[in-house]
């Protein structure tokens, strides 16, 4: 399991672009046939990619967990990116279409990958158990936001949150942009009760998302591929805008689950 550390804002001030992707963007979740699992000081979450290639792949608990099982102390949101897999939690079995969103909770037992699929998993300790809950494409809260005249018309699917799908802290979802539409979360905000993740997807190979990260008076930005994630700190803010149409997953833990407990950077201010 490879490790990222917590910076500081005055650290990453000072950082090199080589710098600032080594300890914010992760660039090879999705290896055939594997799991990745890269761990974060931020919270202490997990982000995986599980990428079956045909092969059975076991959720692995890595040493540094000390715990029998990877679901033994902590819960997790896994979703389907591209193809269709078959995850089983504990004895249980769930078929899983491109867009679907899995959470299994602390304690649920063993988890399982098969099929042609692309995993991502994000992962936070948990106090108490909540039940396995899979949620199909589209089916959870949807929430449209952004105007096309603003290149930022998108459709927001809430799936595990305060009033969906029930966790201990993590709230996640997946955003789609429309076609002719670049832009993400801007105006751009922080939530200092929280840190995040954001997995960008559904890119050309020859396509990029610039992602805005930093102190709004302080900004800094990463040049994110198709399938490659982003951790971010609850001080820094998380924007962004693509060369194409794109979607990503964002994932959040903390200390709330308030969707809306964000704490806005006009673009005006931004630097």
């Amino acid at each position: 399991m490879e490790h990222r550390y917590s910076n500081s804002p005055q650290q990453v001030a000072r950082m090199s672009t080589a710098e600032l992707r080594a300890a914010f963007l992760v660039e090879d979740l999705f290896v055939p046939g594997e799991i990745r699992l890269v761990h974060s000081e931020q919270d202490r979450v997990i982000l995986a990619g599980a990428c079956p290639a045909g092969n059975d792949l076991i959720l692995p608990a890595p040493p540094e967990l000390r715990a029998e099982t990877f679901l033994e102390r902590r819960e997790v949101g896994i979703l389907c990116v591209t193809g269709e897999a078959q995850v089983s939690v504990g004895d249980q079995d769930y078929a899983m279409p491109a867009g679907a969103l899995l959470y299994a909770g602390r304690g649920a037992g063993e988890v399982r990958f098969a099929g042609d699929a692309r995993l991502y998993l994000f992962s936070a300790p948990a106090h108490t158990a909540y039940p396995t809950t899979l949620a199909l494409p589209g089916s959870g809260n949807q929430r449209r936001l952004g105007e096309q005249v603003n290149a930022n018309q998108r459709i927001i699917n809430q799936y595990i949150h305060a009033d969906g799908i029930r966790s201990c802290q993590i709230v996640m979802g997946v955003t789609q942009l429309e076609p002719g539409s670049t832009w993400n979360t801007m105006p751009a905000h922080t939530h200092a009760r929280r840190m995040e993740a954001y997995l960008y997807f559904d890119l050309p190979d020859d396509a990029r998302v610039v992602h805005l990260m930093g102190e709004p008076t302080e900004t800094r930005h990463l040049m994110v591929g198709n399938e490659q994630a982003v951790i971010s700190p609850s001080w820094s803010i998380h924007a962004g805008v693509g060369t194409q149409a794109y979607s990503f997953c964002w994932a959040m833990a903390g200390e709330n689950q308030a969707f809306d407990d964000m704490d806005p950077a006009p673009i005006t201010e931004l630097r």
